[in-house]
C-alpha cells in the first residue's frame, strides 16, 4: 500500500543512541486543542506507530510525539492548515517514517484506522539544504490529506561567521528555545494530548505579540533571516512585534549579518510570502519603520550602490493598499489589477518607487542599455524572476510617456480623441514586459509619492480616474492583443516586394490604421496606408 523511496532515504543511522538522550529541564505551560476527526484519525496512527516501535525494543525510551510550531499556532488560532510538522523524541523522522509505512502494511492496522489506497502519500527524504532555511533534513509523506513531516526534536549551536547551525538530537525545551518566535514554538503533546508551551507562547498569543524565545539580539545575529520571518508572521496574523526585537532588528551589526549570512533567493522568498500575504501593506510598513529598506532592495554585492530617498515612500505603499481596499467596479484597482499575479507584482512595484528619486543618466550608447537601478534592486535584492524584472525596466522607462498622456486627458487637449495614438502607445507599453495596465499603475503610485498635497483622498486621483475612464471609452484596453488583418507575408505579396527591415515598421502602421478603423474587415486600406509611406517606411522598389 504505502509506497517507498528507499533509494532516497539511505541507509543513514536512525535510533538515538541512549548517552545522548536528554531529559527536559522545566515542565511546560499546557493547554488543549480540539481535533477534527481527520487529525484524530491521524492522531491515533501515529501513536499505534509509536507504540509498535516501543515494543519492538528498538529505542531506549518511550517514543513521544508531538505535533510543533505554525499547525499548533494556527489551529489554536482557528486557521485551517494541512501542514503538520510531527517531532520526535528518540529518533529520526526518517526512522519514524519507516516504521510507519511498515505498519501501515500491516491488515489488522489498515482495517483499524480505515486506511484506504489513497490514504497514504509516497515516502520522501527531504535533503538538508541550508539556503532554504532547511538545516536538518525530514522525512515527509501523505498522510489522510495532510502534509506531514517527521524530524527529531533537536538543538541548535551557532558561529559567528554562519546561519547554518551545528545540529543534535535536544529536548522539547531546547526545540522551543531554538525557534524564531514564541508563537512558532508550542508543541502538541500527541501522547498527553496537550499543548505544550516552554516559553511564553501561549500568552503572547494572547498579547497578539511576535517575541523571540531567546534574547532578540543573539537570536537575529544567529539567524538573520529570522528579522523578516517576524516581520511576515507580525503582518500575516496582524500581531505586534514585541519592542525588545524591535528595538535591535534595524541594528547595523544585524543588517550587516542580514547582507553577508543570508542568500538573495532566500530573501526573496520571504519578501515575496510577506506580499502575497492577507496584509501585504503591513510588511511595507515594518520593513520602512524598522529601517529594513536599505539591506532588502538594493544589489549587495555593489557597495557603491546609490541609496534612493525613502522619506516618502508611505505614500506609494498606502495609495495602493487604498486602491485595494476601495475596489468597486471600474475603479482604478479594479482596471488595473486584474490577477493574484498581478497583485503581487503591484506591491513589487510599489516597493521599488523610490528608487524613481536617484537621478539615472539616459543611456545614450549602442546595444542594449544597463538595468535600471530599481530593477538592479529586485533582480540582486531578492532574485526576482527575469518577467519581473522586465516589468520592472518597463515601468521605469514608459512612465514619462504615461504620466504625459494622462495630462493630455486631464487638460482635454484636442489629440485624445486620436484612438490609434493610445491604442499604439499601450501596445508598445505591453511590447517588452506585458502588464502595461501595472505599468499605468507604478505611474500613479510614483506621481502620488512625489507630490506635494500629502492628502490622500479622490481628487487627487481624479485625473487617474479619468484617464482609464477614457481609454475605455476609446475601447483600446485590448489593443496588445489586437488580431492584424493582413499579415507580414501578405503585405510583401500585395507590395509586390520581398519582406526586409522595412516590414515590422510598415505592420504597426496597419496596425495605427485598424485603430483609426476599428469596423474594417477589409485590408485594403492598411495596405494603401503602407504603399503611400513607402519613402518614410523604406520599402524597396520591386
Amino acid at each position: 500500500m504505502v509506497k517507498r523511496k528507499s533509494e532516497v532515504l539511505g541507509d543513514s543511522s536512525i535510533i538515538q543512541p541512549p548517552s545522548r538522550i536528554r531529559k527536559m529541564a522545566a515542565q511546560p505551560a499546557t493547554g488543549t486543542i480540539d481535533l477534527t476527526p481527520k487529525e484524530s484519525q491521524l492522531k491515533d496512527l501515529l501513536l499505534d506507530t509509536a507504540k509498535f516501535i516501543n515494543e519492538s525494543g528498538s529505542v531506549a525510551e518511550p517514543v513521544v510525539l508531538r505535533w510543533a510550531g505554525g499547525w499548533v499556532r494556527d489551529k489554536l488560532l482557528g486557521i485551517a492548515s494541512h501542514d503538520i510538522d510531527t517531532a520526535i523524541n528518540v529518533m529520526t523522522g526518517e526512522a519514524f517514517a519507516l516504521k510507519l509505512c511498515e505498519l501501515c502494511e500491516q491488515s489488522d492496522a489498515i482495517e483499524k484506522h480505515g486506511i484506504t489506497e489513497s490514504d497514504i502519500g509516497n515516502l520522501h527524504k527531504i535533503a538538508r539544504n541550508p539556503e532554504k532555511s532547511k538545516h536538518l533534513e525530514t522525512t515527509t509523506i501523505k498522510l489522510f490529506g495532510y502534509d506531514v513531516d517527521f524530524v527529531n526534536l533537536r538543538k541548535e549551536t551557532y558561529t559567528e561567521d554562519s546561519r547554518n547551525p551545528q545540529m543534535e538530537f535536544g529536548t522539547a525545551e531546547e526545540d522551543a528555545l531554538r525557534r524564531d518566535a514564541t508563537i512558532n514554538a508550542l508543541f502538541y503533546n500527541l501522547n498527553t494530548d496537550k499543548v505544550e508551551d516552554f516559553t511564553t507562547g501561549l500568552r503572547d498569543m494572547e498579547k497578539k505579540l511576535v517575541r523571540t524565545p531567546l534574547e532578540p539580539f543573539k537570536t537575529f545575529m544567529d539567524d538573520p533571516l529570522r528579522v523578516l520571518r517576524l516581520v511576515r508572521f507580525a503582518s500575516r496574523l496582524e500581531f505586534t512585534i514585541d519592542e525588545a526585537a524591535e528595538k535591535v532588528m534595524g541594528d547595523s551589526r544585524v543588517l550587516d549579518a542580514l547582507r553577508l549570512k543570508i542568500s538573495r533567493e532566500r530573501v526573496g522568498v520571504e519578501v515575496e510570502k510577506m506580499l502575497k500575504g492577507n496584509h501585504p501593506r503591513r510588511s511595507l510598513e515594518y520593513i520602512d519603520n524598522l529601517g529594513l529598506y536599505h539591506t532588502i532592495f538594493t544589489d549587495p554585492s555593489n557597495p557603491d550602490m546609490a541609496t534612493p530617498n525613502i522619506s516618502r515612500w508611505r505614500r506609494a505603499y498606502e495609495c495602493l493598499d487604498s486602491l485595494r481596499q476601495n475596489k468597486t467596479p471600474g475603479s482604478i484597482y479594479d482596471v488595473l489589477v486584474r490577477s493574484d499575479e498581478a497583485a503581487y507584482y503591484a506591491w513589487i512595484l510599489a516597493a521599488i518607487c523610490p528608487w524613481e528619486t536617484v537621478f539615472e543618466r539616459r543611456y545614450k550608447g549602442k546595444g542594449k542599455p544597463p538595468p535600471t537601478l530599481g530593477t538592479l534592486a529586485v533582480r540582486e535584492g531578492i532574485k526576482a524572476p527575469n518577467k519581473l524584472c522586465d516589468l520592472v525596466t518597463a515601468a521605469h522607462n514608459y512612465k514619462t510617456n504615461i504620466v504625459y498622456l494622462m495630462l493630455a486627458v486631464s487638460e482635454d487637449i484636442p489629440f485624445i480623441a486620436e484612438r490609434d495614438r493610445f491604442g499604439m502607445a499601450i501596445r508598445q507599453w505591453d511590447s517588452k514586459a506585458g502588464h502595461w495596465r501595472l505599468q499605468i499603475l507604478y505611474a500613479l503610485l510614483v506621481e502620488f509619492m512625489q507630490a506635494e498635497d500629502t492628502t490622500l483622498d479622490e481628487s487627487n486621483l481624479a485625473d487617474w480616474q479619468k484617464f482609464l475612464d477614457h481609454l475605455q471609452e476609446l475601447d483600446v484596453m485590448d489593443a496588445p492583443s489586437l488580431k492584424r488583418l493582413i499579415d507580414g507575408t501578405q503585405l510583401a505579396k500585395a507590395l509586390n516586394v520581398k519582406p526586409g527591415k522595412w516590414m515590422a515598421q510598415a505592420l504597426e502602421v496597419t496596425i495605427a490604421w485598424q485603430l483609426r478603423h476599428p469596423e474594417a474587415t477589409d485590408p485594403a486600406g492598411a495596405i494603401e496606408e503602407v504603399r503611400s509611406r513607402r519613402v518614410e517606411l523604406e520599402i524597396p522598389e520591386k
